[in-house]
């Protein structure tokens, strides 16, 4: 039997998973990583985009994840993110729309301008994962 993590994902209204794996990829902040077992302990910031998961069974599983923090201590990784939806159920005519709306609005000063950019990778990240489906 392959070694194993236990996957949790907390979002702010509640853990969206608990569960056993095998194996997991995801996108941080400034690039993607793999987490399998033995892996030293580590804490990330996780950027907007996929987190694919392998199960006990050998299945796949991939959510979209809006930011957020990752830890892995011992054989627990913890996913603590802002939301969390399965790639199936991902809106990528939606995500335009917002794209197009996070481009045309004007922003001024850094706060502004740090949103607007935040929503244009947000809807960037949704819209090439729902075109994977």
């Amino acid at each position: 039997m392959a070694q194993e993590f236990r996957l949790l994902v907390v979002t702010p209204e509640t853990t969206l998973l608990d569960q056993s794996i095998q194996s997991l990829r995801c996108t941080l902040f400034d690039g993607q990583i793999g987490i399998i077992p033995g892996r030293m302990p580590m804490v990330g910031r996780l950027g907007y985009g996929e987190l694919v998961f392998r199960t006990e069974d050998g299945s796949e599983s991939s959510y979209f994840v809006d930011g957020g923090f990752l830890q892995v201590q011992g054989n627990v990784i913890s996913v603590l993110t802002e939301q969390a939806v399965p790639v199936s159920e991902l809106n990528g005519a939606e995500a335009e729309q917002q794209l197009q709306e996070a481009l045309a609005r004007p922003a001024i000063g850094d706060d502004q301008c740090d949103a607007r950019e935040r929503d244009q990778l947000r809807a960037r990240a949704i819209i090439s994962l729902a075109g994977q489906k």
